[in-house]
């Protein structure tokens, strides 16, 4: 869980901290890379490994033609016009998901699901253990793509100066559109890799959106360490609470994170205080 809360926040708080808008369609676009993962290997059949890639190129893909159909005209105004389109993204997309595929919840084959192993008195299912390595190896090449490749470091310019970045020749609204097609990217890989694991239906990334407030606040706005060990810290949180406390409640364990964080530290664990 805490790795499917980093791949969601990450691409949250990178649209944040590079375009700085809220974008409260990240949610619907968790919900697409569900559908997408089912459409792949249910109805087409395909392999549980070719099903996610295609689910992440898929919503990627997706997240361009938003940036440059919908957002790209909104930027340079004012901030409550991109959060009022994004808004309406949203509902867009959950009611376009509900006129395609219905209201009824669709299940995904979870073809690990039945191997069970048990480290140190834990039980867990090789199904969890893929979500978990594969987050890790899609953070990895994030951070490798920020950090050694030409258009990553545009990227990592951009968020620390727009205006110088754009003084040296870098294209800003290529950047946006690669960052929004990343962070959609991301999103979409955790709904399809938690599909097999919870029902997919339209409005399934309402939850998983509120949580990654959570975990962007608790990491710091627009810091992308930060919402990695965010993530990993309320997926934590919430399964141990659930666990150890009630199940009833584990929704709320994030939320209560959330106040203890704006009470003690509200820059978050990896931001800046700007007094």
């Amino acid at each position: 869980m805490g790795g499917a809360y980093a791949l969601i926040s990450i691409g949250l708080t990178m649209i944040f901290g590079i375009m700085n808008f809220t974008n409260l369609a990240h949610g619907a676009i968790y919900m697409l890379g569900g559908y997408a993962m089912y459409m792949a290997s249910t109805v087409a059949g395909l392999p549980f490994s070719v099903s996610v890639a295609v689910s992440i190129v898929g919503v990627g893909l997706m997240g361009v033609l938003m940036d440059r159909l919908v957002f790209r005209s909104v930027y340079k105004g004012p901030e409550l016009n991109t959060l009022l389109i994004s808004l309406g993204m949203m509902m867009f997309l959950e009611n376009g998901a509900l006129l395609l595929w219905g209201s009824q919840t669709l299940t995904v084959a979870a073809p690990y699901g039945d191997t069970i192993f048990r480290v140190l008195g834990a039980s867990m299912t090789l199904q969890r253990l893929v979500v978990l390595v594969a987050s890790f190896v899609l953070i990895g090449g994030l951070y490798l793509f920020l950090n050694t490749t030409r258009q990553g470091k545009a990227v990592l310019a951009t968020a620390q100066n727009p205006t110088g970045a754009s003084l040296v020749g870098i294209h800003i609204p290529h950047i946006y559109m690669l960052t929004f097609g990343i962070g959609s990217a991301l999103a979409g890989a955790g709904g399809a890799l938690l599909a097999p694991l919870f029902y997919v239906f339209p409005t399934m990334g309402s939850m998983p959106l509120l949580k990654s407030f959570v975990v962007v606040v608790l990491g710091g706005m627009g810091n992308v360490q930060g919402a990695v060990v965010g993530g990993f810290l309320v997926g934590v949180a919430e399964s141990l609470g659930g666990a150890y406390l009630s199940s009833d409640y584990k929704n709320a364990f994030a939320f209560i994170i959330l106040i203890a964080v704006l009470v003690i530290r509200p820059q978050g664990l990896f931001g800046r205080s700007t007094s």
